[in-house]
């Protein structure tokens, strides 16, 4: 997913994509153990999500503490 697909969910909708691609990391995980890897980038690309979804998040989180702060 692009930043700015990402930036247009809620937070909701993010928290859920974020437990949705850690999902996938741990399923990505167990198919390498068993030897059976169907997609080998996909590991990669959910833990570069992982990081925009996080990096979002944080944004947001900084906007709102800083306009309660003024």
């Amino acid at each position: 997913m692009r930043a700015k697909e990402i930036r247009e969910l809620n937070n909701d909708a993010l928290m859920k994509l974020l437990a949705d691609k850690r999902d996938d990391i741990v399923h990505f995980r167990m198919q390498l153990a068993t030897g059976v890897v169907e997609n080998c980038r996909r590991a990669r690309e959910a833990r570069r999500d992982i990081a925009r979804i996080k990096t979002i998040l944080k944004e947001r989180d900084l906007i709102m503490a800083k306009g309660t702060i003024e």
